[in-house]
């Protein structure tokens, strides 16, 4: 190994030593850099970038910053535009495109292989994770507060975090969104007495309903799969122990069967950001329908993010396409907008 490269091997390891979480972590970062086989690649001004076979422009991106790597939206090789996972082939010139507004994504992990842009990643979701989660616990913790029955003192959040046993404030809105503390405890802490003898039969019921608004979706919460929920939607969340909160909407068939998770009444806010909405269409089986239901939606604005072809039969044939729309009202108007096509037989929500 030449010692330029041994010299840029050793510094990539004390970083994955800083942003490993766990030994296991750390190993498989190491394991990636001693056995994959190497590739040369350069940045547009001529600086050699050695990578593992089958390193991704966000690969390149976190070997030459770090920086670079948490700001990439796309990529250029050989001044040809190509997606951030596309493979990068020995002797390949790579410039990577950036945004100050942009921030690693969760799917990189998908095809990022070097152990340095794993690790960079991995640590941004985590820091991602602890600030929305106590900001949603913060919410919760507010409406706790409404709940009970006269103003807190000025010393009793401090009081309540002894009683709970919790080291200090981020870690009891952490323990509060995470229902790691059950909601009547936190109230008995923060006012004895205010829980009432029986808990689960006297605590008070929650007063308003809390604002997702300003919260990333798979971050603090999850929209769950079963229904699709979009802004608009009335929606309600289930709370597990140590889980995120999952997002129904209120007619789910799944709440019903939800036994083990506490509910907790929910709003989506002003300016809340879209979502992906989910329908079934039924289309004549003839050269050119898929195309007009892509045009229709494209027209309205929307973009299909995912479509599965269920059933085909002679006449007809069934798709679910999962649209990313604005709200309720938009997902609306692109199934009114596919039910007056002459193709289409049905359109549905799911």
């Amino acid at each position: 190994m030449r010692p330029d490269t041994q010299v840029s091997w050793i510094r990539d390891l004390v970083e994955i030593l800083d942003n490993a979480e766990s030994p296991e972590e750390l190993l498989e970062h190491t394991k990636m850099a001693m056995y994959q086989d190497r590739i040369f690649a350069f940045t547009p001004k001529g600086e050699l970038h050695q990578l593992p076979k089958g390193a991704s422009p966000i690969d390149f991106a976190y070997a030459v910053h770090t920086d670079l790597g948490d700001q990439a939206v796309g990529a250029k090789i050989n001044g040809r535009v190509v997606p951030l996972r596309t493979t990068i082939e020995n002797g390949d010139q790579v410039q990577i495109l950036r945004s100050k507004a942009q921030e690693p994504q969760a799917n990189w992990l998908n095809f990022a292989i070097t152990g340095k842009a794993r690790a960079a990643i991995r640590r941004h979701l985590r820091h991602k994770e602890r600030v929305e989660t106590q900001a949603l616990g913060r919410k919760m913790y507010d409406e706790l507060v409404s709940r009970l029955p006269a103003p807190l003192a000025g010393n009793a959040q401090a009081m309540a975090m002894q009683r709970l046993k919790v080291a200090d404030e981020a870690a009891l809105l952490e323990a509060i969104a995470r229902r790691r503390l059950p909601d009547a405890a936190v109230m008995e802490a923060l006012m004895p007495g205010s829980a009432g003898a029986d808990a689960l039969r006297d605590l008070p019921p929650q007063s308003s309903a809390i604002s997702i608004r300003g919260l990333t979706a798979g971050v603090a919460f999850d929209l769950a799969e079963c229904c699709h929920p979009v802004p608009g939607d009335r929606i309600v969340g289930l709370r597990r122990p140590d889980a995120g909160i999952e997002v129904h909407t209120i007619d789910c068939p799944i709440l019903a069967a939800a036994d083990d998770a506490d509910w907790v009444d929910l709003s989506w806010g002003d300016k809340t950001e879209g979502a992906t909405g989910r329908i079934s269409v039924e289309v004549k089986n003839e050269p050119g329908a898929l195309g007009t239901i892509a045009t229709i939606i494209g027209a309205q604005k929307a973009n299909i993010v995912n479509l599965r072809l269920d059933n085909r039969d002679t006449g007809f044939h069934t798709n679910t396409i999962d649209v990313e729309v604005h709200d309720v009202h938009h997902l609306m108007r692109v199934i009114g907008a596919l039910r007056a096509a002459d193709a289409v037989n049905s359109v549905i929500r799911v």
